[in-house]
């Protein structure tokens, strides 16, 4: 029996695979990027997108397999391994899905969707709940080529996005390690207030943005100050990156994180899961990261407190 499947990013199977066996999470079938489990559900970071409700439903023909999942729900999503042929005749039954890029800063999708794929061609596998909004965990833009001086802009904007807030005009925000100044061009064109930290300069015409301030400082020496939004792609140990963020977090300094977890070599996972253990926080594997989490923390999300 099919309890939960876990999808991960291209190239991030293994990742998945031994976050999943810390956890004592038991993986029966991997189908493509999908790994199929007979035990419970469980948060897994390195999961794209995590199928919560999956059962398996016989499918003799393209019919019947569309008029059993018709019967379950309106919007489903495909994700597509072998039988291509088969699934784009299932899938032409359904009603559509667009999957459209977002217009940043544009919330992301709200409406129920639910995800299939075919295990073989008379046997389905569908789930009517899933983790993510978005088809196979995918979160894509209609991308800006002029603007920003590199695509490290894509990861905040899928984080805020995945986060579901961003700065608003006239806050305060601290980016660390901003050079070039991919992370410091989104929060600028939010209008927010932004003291960009690096012992590299920011492009020149980042620096130029309306409410950017370039600090020529390190990431590290710096001590907690009272910021809106501190954000971090520093290239840093995740040891100490979590000795950061814990030493902000303890000082009351930021009411929101939003830092990336960068692996050199093997991933570390304890700190992954230090950083998961963070209250009014959680880690996840965005559809941008590379061999990196990202940590997102609100101080409104602390037990207690009132979320916003």
């Amino acid at each position: 029996m099919i309890r939960a499947a876990y999808l991960a990013a291209e190239g991030f199977e293994a990742a998945l695979a031994e976050e999943l066996s810390r956890h004592k999470i038991v993986i029966t079938l991997w189908h493509g990027r999908l790994a199929l489990s007979s035990d419970p559900p469980i948060p897994a970071a390195w999961a794209l997108d995590i199928w919560t409700d999956p059962r398996e439903l016989e499918a003799p023909s393209v019919k019947s397999a569309a008029d059993a999942l018709r019967a379950i729900q309106r919007n489903w999503s495909a994700y597509a391994v072998e039988h291509h042929r088969r699934m784009a005749l299932i899938a032409e039954r359904l009603p559509p899905v667009k999957a459209r890029p977002l217009v940043f800063p544009e919330p992301a999708p709200s409406s129920h969707l639910g995800a299939w794929t075919l295990l073989a061609a008379d046997r389905l596998v569908v789930s009517a709940a899933k983790s993510s909004p978005f088809v196979n965990g995918e979160c894509r833009f209609e991308e800006d080529h002029i603007g920003p001086p590199s695509r490290a802009y894509l990861k905040l904007w899928e984080a805020l996005t995945r986060f579901g807030r961003w700065p608003a005009a006239g806050e305060t925000c601290l980016d660390l390690g901003a050079s070039p100044g991919g992370w410091t061009w989104v929060l600028a064109k939010l209008e927010a207030s932004v003291t960009a930290v690096d012992k590299a300069p920011l492009a020149a015409a980042v620096a130029a943005m309306p409410g950017v301030t370039e600090r020529l400082d390190s990431a590290f020496g710096m001590a907690p100050e009272p910021v809106d939004w501190l954000c971090s792609d520093v290239i840093a140990y995740p040891d100490r990156l979590l000795e950061l963020v814990r030493r902000w977090i303890e000082g009351g300094a930021a009411r929101h994180i939003v830092c990336t977890i960068k692996f050199q070599g093997p991933t570390d996972h304890a700190a992954a899961e230090a950083f998961a253990a963070i209250p009014g926080g959680r880690v996840v594997h965005l559809f941008h990261n590379k061999h990196e989490l990202t940590f997102l923390w609100a101080a409104a999300d602390l037990p207690g407190r009132i979320t916003v």
